[in-house]
């Protein structure tokens, strides 16, 4: 189901993917850069579904957005002062921090012990997060190796009716993705450059 939305629409559009979100099903929407696929984080069915669609390797994890800094809590028990201070300077944005996993949490979206957060800049996936009150997959809304979807005709493209919903808001930015970043030992290293410098 493509649901165009504007500003005449955006509250009663972003309400009904929060309803699809909670239910268990995928959204299709735009983030500060592309597309992604966003479920709820603790989803076990709704995350293999993603999964299978984009035919992911099980050795990768997924991404995560949160919408609040509350949320990071449901992932994390702790947030080191380097974390703190990049979060300081480039949330809401395109950074992605690597965090110590809560235990418990589906192994989707954990990878050698650790889950990848980023508090999107504005955008609807950002909107979705902070109203469902939930974090969401922040994975791109593609088949793996394939170019990550800029608009919603390239998602319907790869996924031809399969998702729950795609909110068609015309085309995301686009660029680069989102940097990822991992801090060890209070030594951050950057794991993929991207959108963000950061400098080490």
């Amino acid at each position: 189901m493509v649901t165009k939305v504007d500003t005449n629409n955006y509250s009663a559009v972003l309400q009904k993917a929060v309803e699809v979100i909670k239910i268990g099903g995928i959204v299709a929407c735009p983030t500060e850069t592309f597309y992604c696929l966003a479920a709820r984080y603790d989803s076990a069915a709704a995350i293999e579904r993603i999964r299978s669609l984009k035919n992911r390797p099980s050795e990768k994890s997924f991404p995560l957005i949160i919408g609040s800094m509350e949320q990071l809590f449901l992932l994390t028990q702790h947030m080191p002062s380097e974390a703190k201070a990049l979060a300081a300077k480039y949330w809401p944005g395109p950074l992605t921090i690597l965090f110590n996993a809560l235990s418990g949490l589906h192994d989707a979206i954990v990878q050698e012990g650790k889950v990848a957060v980023r508090m999107a800049g504005k955008s609807f996936a950002f909107d979705l997060s902070a109203a469902s009150g939930l974090p969401i997959t922040a994975t791109s809304a593609n088949i793996s190796e394939m170019p990550a979807a800029q608009t919603a005709e390239e998602v319907e493209s790869y996924f031809s009716g399969r998702l729950d919903m795609i909110v068609d808001q015309g085309a995301a930015p686009g660029g680069f993705p989102s940097t990822i970043v991992t801090i060890t030992d209070g030594s951050i290293k950057v794991l993929r450059h991207g959108a963000v410098k950061i400098a080490q």
